[in-house]
């Protein structure tokens, strides 16, 4: 029994390089009176996924097997399983991003700062919630001083006027750290934010890809498995609640390790020739 129930990895949708036959049947009538129209130039709408059926795909146990066996001789408590979404989607089409909080945590250490008026109840929840930096003007000096020693950065609204008369936008922006409502990152309740994001993991679809830590080298095939629904579920989600106009389904899931190559998995848990789970467990 397949473990990922998606459709899409037993019989994917490829994107179509075919003409659209109404337009040839246009085309061949319009020959024999007018001269028929230049055909547009226009490249692929869609980004170009190669055919699943000439790939090698793995069941998760047997993809495991091989990753464990790539990693040894590295430290285990720093190397984590990674997870490669591949989508069928638009080239033009807007992007999914948000948060996922897994069944089984996994332990990434994030580091965050909190723009909120300092000595304030935001402020000292913000710290309680286990925020590394919290205030304005502190934080201001920091980043402009180039001591950016946080992963992700949230602001209360009230400290929104003196984030933008600080001018952090051209340090945090291209680093992905720039507060902003539509990101998710100005909120009224700081503390619960911050405790959701050192529980979850955020991700963001870039070029038709969403990558992401799925795992520690020492999960079970359980927990992994676990936690590759969830991500699905969460990423089936994220795109049904798109524009009606707007397709976009899961293609391929691809595990691999930090310093593992990609594995293509074809939604089986084991077969009959793949270890037991429990010989790919612990570290």
């Amino acid at each position: 029994m397949p473990f990922i129930t998606s459709g899409n990895l037993s019989e994917p949708l490829l994107s179509s390089s075919s003409a659209d036959p109404r337009s040839e049947e246009q085309s061949a009538g319009q020959g024999q009176g007018k001269k028929a129209a230049k055909p547009s130039r226009r490249g692929p709408q869609e980004f170009r996924q190669k055919n699943l059926k000439d790939m090698d795909q793995f069941a998760l146990c047997d993809a495991m097997r091989y990753l464990r066996a790539i990693e040894v001789g590295r430290n285990p408590t720093v190397i984590k399983y990674e997870a490669h979404i591949r989508l069928r989607t638009r080239k033009d089409g807007p992007v999914i991003r948000n948060m996922i909080r897994f069944p089984h945590a996994v332990q990434t250490e994030s580091r965050i700062c909190v723009i909120c008026p300092p000595d304030s109840k935001q402020a000292k929840d913000a710290l309680a919630a286990g925020a590394v930096l919290v205030g304005e003007d502190e934080v201001f000096e920091a980043v402009k001083a180039g001591r950016i020693e946080f992963d992700r950065c949230l602001a209360h609204p009230d400290s929104v006027p003196a984030l933008n008369k600080a001018g952090l936008g051209r340090i945090l922006g291209p680093r992905g750290l720039m507060p902003s409502a539509k990101a998710g990152t100005v909120v009224e309740d700081v503390a619960s934010r911050v405790e959701d994001l050192r529980g979850g993991t955020v991700y963001r679809e870039r070029d038709a890809v969403i990558r992401l830590p799925i795992g520690q080298l020492g999960f079970s095939p359980e927990q992994l498995r676990d936690n590759l629904r969830t991500t699905i579920d969460q990423i089936k989600k994220d795109a049904s609640g798109l524009n009606d106009r707007i397709n976009k389904e899961i293609y391929e899931i691809v595990l691999s390790t930090s310093h593992g190559p990609g594995f293509s998995l074809n939604g089986d848990f084991k077969t009959d020739d793949s270890p037991e789970p429990s010989a790919l467990t612990g570290v």
